[in-house]
């Protein structure tokens, strides 16, 4: 029996790993969807920007700032910051911003009510009148054409969210955040853009990302007791009909984690709320009419990716076990540790980075993929403790807690390039 669990184990692991590389050899030489590319110059609908804000005194003038130079035409763009019960100076440096800029920016001060952004969207609703919306986080610094990137697909009548590509802006600060951006580019220029070239589930990320409001209606809204509305909302708009695009070339800059604890607790709120997701819609999505079989096996598998790394760490003891009952396992753990490394990760696969590095024209980055391995240790952990937590608490009937994550900049941020 225990050779067998270790088997399915091996055998599991092994499927997320060609996974990652029929990604890897899509991204690098399959054929490259960008269908909505060459939408340029348009009628352009109006939009309303929704900007998540809770405690970010340290960022939030850098978006405000931004979005006010974008080049979308200035009468059809609502901004909206949805400062969500801060206690710092958030409040104070949106209203400064507002005095100065009259007609543009509409703030909406949550005083009370659930905690959590999806909560605070939910919100936030009574303020858009428009049938697109765009939502960010309050650390983000979109370039002067983002806007009309992430617009460009709700063209197509079938779209019903769009998703960017995120690229850390504060890369040099340290090796953490070296790592991440190895991550980062792993996890969108090829793990996001193969699943859109092979028609599979492109996911919403829930910052830098655009959301139809037809479509959101019909699903029910914002999921206000979950801790990653993102994943949901991908799901529940999947199950519904409706797709989503990846828009590769629609950079926007954010701040990844300098320390590491901080990177501990984003990684295993994470964890928690795809895990979450992975219990609601994982039969849904296999039941549905609305969605093709590769992009079932796709779903799921996604769904399944923050329960790999407990099914690792049970691999590794089943593994000791095995050895010391005098099991014939040496093969298997040759195997498992193969495979491991390549699993792992933030969407994000070492030999996926390594394409990513070679797309991104800075090969000079593949020198830190040996330390990828920290961050794979890390998330390993920390992934394993979050499961952990989550079926502890379930079982005391706890509510989960959804945690913001600390933010370092301490200057207004001035990007290189503005697209």
């Amino acid at each position: 029996m225990l050779l067998e669990l270790f088997t399915a184990v091996v055998v599991l692991i092994c499927i997320y790993t060609i996974r990652h590389y029929c990604f890897t050899v899509s991204r690098i030489a399959g054929e490259q969807r960008h269908p909505y590319i060459d939408v340029d110059t348009a009628e352009w609908p109006p939009v309303t920007i929704l900007i998540a804000a809770h405690n970010e005194e340290a960022v939030v003038g850098d978006i405000l700032t931004a979005l006010l130079e974008v080049d979308y035409p200035a009468d059809k763009m609502a901004i909206v910051p949805v400062n969500d019960r801060s206690v710092d100076r958030t409040r104070e440096i949106i209203d400064s911003y507002v005095l100065r800029h009259p007609g543009r920016i509409t703030p909406f001060h949550r005083t009370g009510g659930k905690p959590g952004k999806a909560a605070a969207l939910k919100d936030a609703m009574a303020y858009v009148n428009t049938e697109i919306m765009l939502v960010f986080d309050a650390d983000y610094v979109p370039g002067k054409s983002l806007i009309r990137q992430l617009v460009a697909p709700f063209f197509d009548p079938e779209v019903g969210s769009v998703m960017g590509r995120v690229v850390p802006l504060n890369v040099g600060k340290k090796l953490l955040t070296r790592i991440l951006d190895l991550e980062r580019s792993g996890g969108y220029q090829v793990d996001q853009q193969a699943r859109m070239n092979l028609h599979f589930v492109p996911q919403y990320g829930g910052t830098v990302a655009g959301i139809r409001k037809s479509a959101l209606d019909e699903i029910g809204g914002w999921n206000e007791n979950t801790l990653a509305e993102d994943t949901d909302l991908t799901y529940r708009l999947l199950l519904a009909g409706w797709k989503t695009v990846y828009e590769n070339r629609a950079e926007c800059y954010e701040e990844v984690p300098e320390r590491w604890p901080v990177r501990v607790r984003q990684i295993m709120r994470w964890a928690k709320g795809h895990n979450q997701a992975m219990v609601g819609y994982s039969a849904a999505l296999l039941r549905s009419r609305n969605v093709s079989w590769w992009e079932r096996l796709d779903g799921l598998l996604l769904l399944g990716v923050y329960m790999m790394a407990p099914v690792l760490l049970f691999g590794w003891i089943l593994a000791m076990v095995l050895f010391y009952l005098g099991a014939p396992v040496g093969g298997g753990v040759a195997v498992l540790g193969l495979a491991a490394f390549t699993t792992l990760g933030n969407f994000a696969a070492f030999f996926e980075i390594a394409a990513a590095a070679r797309l991104d024209g800075s090969r000079a980055r593949i020198q830190l993929l040996p330390l990828t391995f920290l961050g794979f240790t890390v998330s390993a952990i920390s992934v394993s403790r979050a499961a952990w937590q989550q079926f502890t608490s379930a079982l005391r009937g706890q509510e989960m807690v959804w945690h913001k994550t600390e933010r370092s900049r301490v200057a207004p941020v001035v990007l290189e390039k503005s697209a």
